[in-house]
């Protein structure tokens, strides 16, 4: 076995997502909001369990798993700190680019993360 594939076998051995996002699209009367959180250390039951599954009341909420985030995003928080936590994401959003007015700021400042312009 060459030595480039022994780190790809050991993820795949441990059972642990080599990618893993998941795509939440929530709707209310007058909010149409679509994100995606694409993991980059939470570990994989915390990530699908808790993260992906957010308690929005009175919203419809589709959630949908996927190997990486979707192209199409106005903005991305790279890197983005999880609140309270030692775990980072990389938070794309889709819809309203004029969004990225007050998510910039917050991804910068409170997440620390870097906000990037696809």
């Amino acid at each position: 076995m060459r030595l480039i594939g022994l780190p790809l076998l050991l993820a795949f051995a441990s059972g642990e997502a080599l990618a893993q996002a998941c795509v939440v699209h929530s709707q209310a009367e007058r909010l149409d909001v679509k994100v995606c959180q694409q993991n980059r250390n939470i570990p994989e039951k915390m990530f699908h369990d808790g993260f992906c599954q957010p308690n929005l009341a009175g919203q419809k909420v589709e959630v949908a798993f996927l190997e990486q985030c979707p192209s199409g995003a106005f903005g991305v928080c790279n890197n983005a700190q999880v609140a309270n936590m030692p775990y980072r994401q990389d938070i794309h959003y889709y819809g309203v680019a004029t969004d990225a007015a007050y998510l910039k700021p917050y991804c910068e400042s409170q997440s620390q993360g870097a906000w990037l312009t696809p």
